[in-house]
């Protein structure tokens, strides 16, 4: 079995949506309890425009904390989202080396995210991809509502699956497809991503899914089966995007670990910070969060099953 890789996108993907601003030490105390875990990614932050995203703001004084040299973690990189060639710019000029960006399926989706048409979007995402690859940075590229849109509802696999040709194309082999309404379904995502799999057997497939309606746990599940191999999750279910119909948080990252370490297939990644991390967001923001394993703790390590 392939070891799977564990992108936490809580500081990011988590905060977003939360209307109540988290000060940056609060943040760093989070991030370093999750880089306690051992998790392979940790997303910090996006370059947006701070006035849509409040939430954000602090974006590049939490990369400059967490890149200096006696604060680097070791073994986990730090990723950050961009969306357009401004938030490229600050990025790479604040020292990001794991470069996040994206382009919507739903075109309604995408002129809410980023004013933008999908072709508009995708017309300006490769030669930024391309960018930051020439500068240095390990680049991610995503498909967004992937799996369907809360405002146009399905999306048709071809127009997922053109957005994908168009990134091999260019050569760019870290591919995500994000199920940012939450409509996927277990099934669907075996489908879609062998589909994917049989155009490009080379890319790195990496997911992305909302527990909205709560299939985030299963559809994360059928990614595996089918040969994906990163996992992007936040701590506790936090997250949401603003910009979709009905929002529904991450898959949380304790709950995602310990469904591998139960299956045996990764064992390695603590949980104990991670259900800390967990546990402190939930009193910070002063209500009970989605995740389940910070809530019941993980099956004692006597009952475990080998598979």
């Amino acid at each position: 079995m392939t070891k799977v890789l564990i992108h936490e996108v809580g500081p990011r993907d988590g905060l977003q949506i939360e209307k109540a601003t988290v000060p940056t030490e609060t943040k760093i105390a989070w991030i370093e309890k999750i880089l306690e875990s051992g998790v392979d990614v940790v997303q910090l932050g996006s370059f947006v425009n701070p006035e849509r995203v409040p939430q954000m703001a602090d974006t590049e004084q939490l990369f400059r904390y967490f890149a200096s040299a006696e604060r680097k973690p070791s073994k986990t990189a730090l990723s950050g989202l961009v969306l357009n060639e401004k938030g490229l710019d600050r990025g790479l000029g604040c020292g990001v080396d794991y470069v996040c960006m994206g382009v919507s399926a739903s075109d309604t989706h995408s002129r809410k995210n980023t004013g933008m048409s999908t072709e508009e979007a995708l017309s300006r995402i490769v030669p930024m991809a391309l960018r930051a690859g020439a500068a240095g940075a390990r680049v991610q590229v995503s498909v967004m509502s992937a799996f369907g849109c809360g405002f146009e509802g399905p999306v048709a696999f071809d127009r997922v699956m053109r957005i994908v040709g168009r990134y091999v194309e260019a050569g760019l082999k870290m591919i995500s497809l994000a199920d940012t309404a939450g409509h996927a379904n277990p099934a669907q995502v075996e489908e879609l991503f062998t589909k994917l799999r049989t155009l490009a057997p080379d890319v790195l497939y990496a997911c992305h899914f909302h527990d909205t309606y709560g299939l985030g746990l299963a559809n994360a599940f059928a990614a595996y089966r089918v040969g994906v191999e990163s996992f992007e999750s936040a701590v506790a279910g936090l997250g949401g995007c603003p910009f979709t119909a009905v929002t529904g948080g991450n898959i949380a990252t304790e709950d995602l670990v310990h469904m591998f370490a139960r299956m045996n297939v990764r064992r390695d990644v603590e949980l104990d910070p991670l259900i800390d991390a967990a546990k402190q967001a939930e009193q910070f923001l002063g209500r009970p969060l989605p995740g389940r394993i910070h809530v019941t703790g993980p099956v004692p390590e006597h009952e475990l099953v080998t598979v």
